[in-house]
């Protein structure tokens, strides 16, 4: 993150106010799409513009989408992203109850819309392929033998790479650019326990 980006923590307010499967998606085609109005997001979700301009005014009640300065009219009003980065909290057991059933259902629409792209992109015939774009992708998983410290280091030099691609290409403009996802997982395994030497996995038992 640059020195001039901001973190922000969503607060149970803006979390709540989130926690709706239609505007995590509003709020994933304004990430993907950039600026829209009530009407054109009204056409790119199959709703009527009555529905999206009411969910767009409970975004914008706690600042998590803003209105674009010296665009539209007051009855045509254009909507976009704040600047920096928002840091959506995942389900946690110090939540309490309705907390935590927000974060699942902002965490589950984000990861369902997440791999709906992801495989949108990943079964798109190369006939249908931009110029150039066919082979410019990349989908990898490696695994890795790891300790909480190294995950860690590894996961700061990521961030490092992200940053600096953010800091490179934010806000280029031109025929050949297109907006391009860039996603970064590294967790462990649910249900994986330690990794263990041959020398120390083995049993000893003695008769």
């Amino acid at each position: 993150m640059t020195d001039d980006e901001q973190l922000r923590r969503l607060d149970p307010g803006a979390l709540k106010a989130l926690a709706h499967p239609l505007r995590v998606r509003i709020f994933d085609l304004l990430s993907t799409h950039g600026p829209q109005t009530a009407s054109s997001l009204a056409a790119l979700l199959g709703e009527t513009s009555g529905s999206t301009s009411y969910h767009l005014r409970m975004l914008a009640a706690h600042d998590l989408i803003l209105e674009v300065e010296g665009r539209g009219t007051a009855r045509e009003r254009w909507w976009e992203l704040p600047q920096g980065r928002i840091d959506i909290p995942g389900p946690s057991q110090t939540m309490t109850p309705a907390n935590r059933a927000a974060a699942q259902i902002v965490s589950s629409e984000f990861f369902r819309l997440r791999h709906e792209t992801l495989m949108s992109w990943a079964n798109r015939p190369e006939s249908e392929a931009p110029e150039g774009w066919k082979d410019a992708g990349l989908i990898a998983t490696t695994l890795l033998e790891m300790t909480p410290t190294q995950m860690e280091d590894l996961k700061a030099e990521l961030m490092a790479v992200v940053d600096s691609a953010v800091t490179r290409y934010r806000g280029q403009t031109g025929p050949d650019v297109r907006r391009v996802s860039m996603r970064t997982d590294l967790f462990d395994i649910p249900g994986s326990g330690p990794v263990l030497s041959d020398a120390t996995d083995e049993n000893t038992e003695e008769s």
